[in-house]
């Protein structure tokens, strides 16, 4: 019976695996996905100082906490409803950590608990810990950020990944209690090493299995062991169900949409070499075809030795566009193209450089997004976990510009004023100037 049951959710995750329109391939294997991480990390840590200085607030609305989990929530359809559990209710008052200062701060410590340790018995101990004090609305939905600091000893949390764990288990896991979240905790780390080489050390994979199973995607297979139970969830799983025309044109948008922003970087790329400078291109973007060959032909291979060095290197070499001196390895531009997702992550990865690499005085750290975008730009730029950048001189580089005046630039431009005047500086307000 046992072998039949893992039989069964080995062709499961192996069918799921393949679907085009899964969790799998549309969010685990999205390739801006591991972008976000370090972000979202420093994110928390700017929520835990705040609450430690006494500056968080009393409202989730413009706080670094509303940022940080509205970066979360961009990652794709699992984490679509990350926000509503931080949501302040105020006719129930929850959850309980935005006016009751005790509690807050026992928020923190979680989040810094959590960021400080790497065994699984500092995670738990920090769990069991804020568990105790019963505070208010406050549960288990936490665990998608702490997934974002641990991805391979903390499983993601909410309704559907519920549903999918207790439908493949025949488990009775409730929402809303951190006692039940660990007891599902150890039940995932199990399915996920009794079928590690279908999935991955990352739990985001098994996760992403238990969301589509929860949300209805996939029917987990039989436990009762039924033959015709059995017959008829094959039978469903051999066609899952009928894709609609709007996941189709999803689907097609979100490839539209990465070829778009290669196109982008190719253009950047181009235009750096006409104007004299190394360029580097992200390295996790380098080998991506483009033109007659990929992204990174004639680009450096290796970030010069004194930014590879610096503070936060790991975040500057996943930054789109970097243009060099030659010979010297200054810093001259730094660009985030920003088509589709999170532009706060794009801001500390050019963070990260200024900080490292003294360009703080510089208008050299470019926004590169759609036309459409531009309202986007200027409220991330607003949030307060950027309110001590009024001395970067951030702008904004509209796609439109940089389409129009690339030829030109290409053939007379010379240094950085060709793209100085195309794009546009952002104040510390948000304003576009």
């Amino acid at each position: 019976m046992a072998m039949t049951m893992n039989s069964q959710i080995s062709d499961l995750i192996a069918r799921w695996k393949d679907d085009p329109h899964s969790t799998y391939s549309t969010w685990f294997l999205w390739t801006e996905r591991l972008k976000n991480f370090r972000s979202i990390r420093r994110g928390i840590a700017e929520v835990v100082r705040d609450i430690e200085a006494g500056s968080f607030g009393n409202a989730y609305r413009g706080s670094s906490l509303e940022t940080v989990v509205a970066s979360v929530a961009e990652q794709r359809q699992i984490f679509k409803g990350a926000e509503h559990a931080f949501l302040w209710k105020p006719k129930l008052r929850i959850p309980d950590i935005y006016e009751h200062r005790e509690n807050q701060r026992a928020f923190a410590r979680l989040l810094h608990s959590c960021n400080c340790c790497d065994s699984v018995d500092g995670i738990i101990q920090a769990i069991n810990d804020i568990d105790a004090l019963n505070i208010k609305g406050l549960g288990p939905a936490v665990a998608n950020l702490l997934y974002f600091i641990h991805p391979t000893l903390v499983p993601p949390f909410n309704t559907a990944i519920v549903n999918g764990y207790n439908a493949l288990t025949g488990s009775k896991v409730k929402l809303g209690r951190w006692d039940h979240y660990l007891t599902m905790r150890q039940g995932i780390i199990a399915l996920n090493a009794e079928h590690r080489q279908l999935l991955s050390n990352d739990l985001g994979a098994v996760a992403g299995l238990l969301f589509d199973i929860g949300s209805g995607r996939y029917t987990a297979p039989p436990i009762d062991g039924n033959a015709e139970a059995e017959r008829i969830w094959r039978q469903d799983l051999a066609w899952v169900r009928e894709e609609t025309a709007a996941q189709q044109k999803a689907i097609a948008s979100a490839e539209g949409n990465d070829q778009t922003h290669t196109q982008v970087q190719g253009s950047l790329r181009d235009i750096g070499m006409a104007l004299g400078f190394s360029v580097w291109i992200a390295a996790n973007d380098r080998n991506r075809p483009h033109g007659n060959g990929v992204l990174g032909d004639g680009c450096l291979a290796m970030l010069p030795d004194g930014l590879a060095g610096q503070p936060g290197a790991d975040s500057i070499r996943l930054i789109d566009v970097v243009w060099l001196e030659p010979g010297s390895g200054k810093v001259v531009a730094a660009f985030e193209v920003e088509h589709t997702t999170s532009i706060y992550s794009g801001i500390v990865r050019l963070l990260d450089l200024a900080y490292g690499s003294g360009l703080d005085s510089c208008d050299a750290l470019f926004l590169v997004a759609p036309d459409g975008r531009e309202n986007d730009v200027r409220q991330q730029i607003r949030r307060p976990a950027f309110s001590k950048i009024g001395k970067l001189n951030f702008r904004y580089l509209p796609y439109g510009e940089l389409r129009a005046q690339q030829d030109a630039i290409i053939r007379f431009g010379s240094g950085l004023k060709p793209i100085l005047s195309i794009s546009r500086m952002l104040n510390i307000n948000g304003s576009l100037a």
